[in-house]
């Protein structure tokens, strides 16, 4: 199991902390993953606690440091973080006039998709499919920039990348269980979108702006327009000057940053107040199937979730729980034949190798490869994988335990009635998927991890993930 003490030491993030003794007010600074600018054009990022006394020692959780959840009351954005909520809500922003950040991130979904779309609609007409499934912008603010090893980046070659890979067929260390496996090669890691292509909260604000199938500006300059024409217009000159709405290119990198600050800012996108944050504080208790569904949970043998969904803090209580290790995983879903771009059968989306991303395209042995997201707040949700295919978690947990003894209940048959495992991906990358860390270990015929009283159980577990929890 893979722990996130290398993201601790590599991405640390600065903390303070000053205590207000009248309100009783805890207040922690924690900048996020964004581009480093002074201090005055950051502004300040501020989370806010209510001090509560602890239960008896003999109802605290063991072995675990105790992080008071954050509340997303008494807070203060600065002027940079108040124009990127404003731009956040403005469908004005969008080719279709009707299409805001928030449509698709809304926050009353923890910031995810509303509905039980597999992709959200968009482009000029608000009728056209996006890529992929619409991710949580919750719990980004530790996200690390992307890296493989201790590389940065890579030429676009096709000489080796890495190390040869384990000759059980995983990839890029997708294995996750044993020495053996973890030391085979560098892991990518990190950057935000399904493939990483973004680093920061500012440079992933811009995607979602400019993609045609999403808010559909076709350039800086039109997007400029438009903000020209804002009732904040006057906001973006006082914090940038007078002469900001002359150059597009400038006025699109100030709006992302002031995106990316609402982001880090406002506590509503990390407040960290589900009932397993209040059970860690010592202050909620589990019921008896959500205790059975985290120990499931935990158990390498069984669900092994948290061999890449880390669900303990870190000890200095830095980071609280993030429910990803922040790593690439090939995992082989099936195809979402429901989805538009996928009826030509010519087009795969390879994660890593593109086709959003264009630098490690010619990287075989990262092809497949997808971002592993946070489970806080999956219960909210109803797409899941990076093409939406599975509409719930029974599903999801169903297909883990499932995909590799009863393969034939989840991919099609070829002409010839061979059951074609891992169809969302071209033959010759399908070595990349993980076949060797539990529940993914299994052969036909074998019986699945779990059974389905402890999926039941396991999904009690994760719901207790959802944000939103009061003792």
């Amino acid at each position: 199991m893979k722990l996130i003490e290398s993201i601790r030491t590599s991405h640390r993030v600065a903390l303070a902390c000053a205590i207000i003794a009248a309100a009783g007010i805890v207040f922690l600074w924690r900048p996020g993953a964004l581009d480093h600018r002074s201090a005055a054009s950051n502004g300040t990022a501020i989370h806010s606690a209510i001090a509560a006394p602890l239960p008896a020692e003999a109802d605290v959780p063991k072995e675990e440091p105790r992080v008071t959840p954050l509340s997303a009351r008494r807070v203060r954005l600065s002027s940079m973080a108040m124009l990127g909520k404003q731009m956040f809500y403005d469908p004005a922003l969008s080719g279709s006039g009707r299409l805001s950040c928030a449509s698709c991130h809304s926050p009353d979904h923890a910031f995810g998709p509303p509905g039980g779309h597999a992709v959200q609609l968009g482009g000029l007409r608000g009728t056209d499919e996006g890529m992929r499934a619409v991710p949580s912008l919750r719990y980004l603010e530790h996200n690390p920039s992307f890296t493989i090893g201790a590389t940065t980046a890579m030429p676009d070659t096709d000489a080796p990348a890495v190390a040869p890979q384990a000759s059980s067929g995983t990839v890029a260390g997708a294995a996750k269980s044993g020495p053996q496996q973890a030391a085979v090669t560098p892991v990518p890691q990190g950057g935000f979108d399904w493939d990483g292509r973004a680093n920061t909260m500012q440079e992933q604000a811009a995607g979602p702006l400019l993609d045609p199938h999403e808010m559909a500006n076709p350039n800086a300059r039109e997007l400029a327009r438009k903000l020209a024409q804002t009732p904040y217009a006057e906001r973006f000159r006082e914090l940038f000057g007078a002469r900001i709405f002359d150059d597009p290119d400038q006025l699109l990198s100030e709006a992302q940053f002031a995106l990316g600050r609402y982001q880090a800012e406002d506590p509503a996108f990390h407040p960290y107040d589900s009932k397993y944050d209040w059970y860690l504080a010592g202050q909620a208790r589990l019921s008896a199937q959500e205790m059975r569904g985290l120990k499931l949970f935990d158990d390498p043998a069984k669900g092994n979730c948290a061999a890449c969904h880390i669900d303990k803090p870190s000890r200095d209580g830095i980071f609280p729980a993030a429910f990803t290790d922040y790593q690439f995983e090939a995992l082989g879903v099936p195809r979402n034949r429901k989805l538009a771009i996928n009826r030509d059968a010519r087009y795969f989306d390879l994660g890593l190798c593109g086709p959003a991303r264009a630098d490690y395209r010619r990287q075989a042995n990262y092809c497949g490869l997808f971002k592993t997201p946070t489970l806080r707040n999956v219960g909210t949700r109803h797409a899941f994988f990076h093409n939406g295919v599975f509409g719930s978690l029974d599903q999801v947990l169903h297909w883990y335990v499932e995909r590799d003894t009863q393969p034939a209940k989840w991919y099609p048959a070829d002409t010839n009635g061979r059951i074609e495992k891992y169809d969302d991906l071209p033959a010759r990358y399908r070595r990349n998927v993980d076949v060797v860390d539990a529940p993914l270990d299994r052969r036909p015929g074998q019986a699945p991890a779990l059974n389905d009283a402890e999926i039941a159980d396991v999904i009690a577990f994760l719901k207790t993930l959802d944000d939103g929890y009061h003792p």
